[in-house]
């Protein structure tokens, strides 16, 4: 399990940056054999520039949530679900977790650290490559 804190204190964004490159790193090796559910092409491209290569779902693709998930169900074994935690990203995860009961709880900890990670600064997943950035070029300055 990856931390959020070190010695009882928040991570500063050195370490943050470096927290989620190890869950990046371990989602890749994941989504090699495991799709990756999000809600949108922008969160496709975003999880594409952090280096995954396997299957990707989008979400909004004309269909409703119930047959996508149906799909879903036919095509796979196990999914990973990473949407967006907005209010609307919340619900879509209650929904898609109702659906693929059975599917996707093994790997529920991917969206819950990198919700923590990514703390207040964002909510979406199409916003993390620019957030690692920040994160990774931010220095203090004594």
């Amino acid at each position: 399990m990856i931390s959020t804190q070190r010695n009882g204190q928040q991570l500063n964004n050195t370490d943050r940056a470096s927290r989620l490159r190890e869950v990046f790193e371990t989602l890749i090796e994941r989504n090699k054999n495991i799709p990756v559910i999000v809600e949108g092409k922008r969160d496709a491209i975003a999880l594409r520039e952090l280096g995954l290569t396997g299957e990707i779902l989008t979400l909004h693709s004309g269909q409703s949530i119930y047959d996508f998930c149906e799909n879903v169900s036919e095509k796979f074994h196990r999914v990973i679900i990473l949407v967006d935690w907005d209010d609307k990203g919340e619900s879509l995860n209650k929904t898609l977790c109702r659906f693929l009961n059975g599917q996707w709880e093994e790997f529920s900890a991917f969206r819950e650290l990198i919700k923590i990670l990514c703390q207040k600064d964002i909510k979406d997943i199409e916003g993390i490559p620019k957030l690692l950035r920040r994160l990774e070029t931010s220095e203090t300055h004594w």
